[in-house]
């Protein structure tokens, strides 16, 4: 049987939010898509106070993807990786994913966030699979449109299940480990016999709470 350390990303690996992350580069670097950016703090607020929900919040957050062709997009988030992503990644994250590898644990990275650019967490060569919002690329344009669900909660639980039976993996659950810095993440909190938050006030659920920095 495999045993799993699977991790969330914004606020687990990551020192800050993705999503956000992208945005600014893609506006650093793009200075015509500033024009997009009240829409991005707008749809952010209306998920905030319950008017959005997650995918919809996302898909308007992140719309000025839309029409970029996908293989100057690999270019952007390979870019994106070099210049911002490999920069604010925890330490003590990385310390962990190789001390579980090592010890033969299967490393699986999953999170709300755009599969596009976390694909660039391959980079760190002990990860073993990365799964996040999908969203669709349709003609070779990438388009602002999420595939099936916001990889959020449950469905992060879903999309673990589906990758273990496409691979044929037996989990030991019972000996697996999960980190994250949210309570979202219960369902797959509950899965595992070590659970762990990061960077939490305080315990939760009788969840540890491991500080990373």
């Amino acid at each position: 049987m495999d045993k799993l350390a699977i991790f969330d990303v914004d606020y687990t690996l990551t020192k800050r939010e993705t999503a956000m992350e992208f945005m600014f580069f893609m506006m650093k670097k793009y200075p015509k898509f500033l024009l997009h950016f009240p829409k991005s703090v707008i749809s952010a607020l209306l998920y905030a106070i319950g008017i959005y929900k997650a995918g919809t919040a996302k898909e308007k957050f992140l719309g000025f993807i839309d029409g970029i062709e996908e293989e100057r997009m690999k270019k952007l988030a390979k870019e994106f990786y070099a210049k911002r992503l490999s920069k604010i990644l925890y330490k003590d994250a990385i310390d962990t994913i190789r001390k579980l590898k090592s010890e033969g644990y299967r490393i699986i990275l999953i999170s709300a966030s755009a599969e596009f650019y976390l694909n660039e967490l391959y980079n760190i060569k002990e990860v073993d699979y990365v799964m996040g919002t999908r969203f669709e690329i349709k003609d070779g344009v990438h388009r602002r449109k999420i595939i099936g669900e916001n990889c959020k909660g449950e469905e992060k639980v879903k999309r673990l299940e589906e990758y273990t039976k496409k691979e044929g993996i037996e989990v030991d659950f019972k000996n697996s480990y999960m980190f994250s810095d949210s309570l979202s993440d219960l369902p797959l909190f509950k899965l595992v016999g070590h659970p762990y938050l990061i960077n939490a006030r305080k315990k939760k659920d009788n969840i540890e709470v491991l500080n990373w920095k």
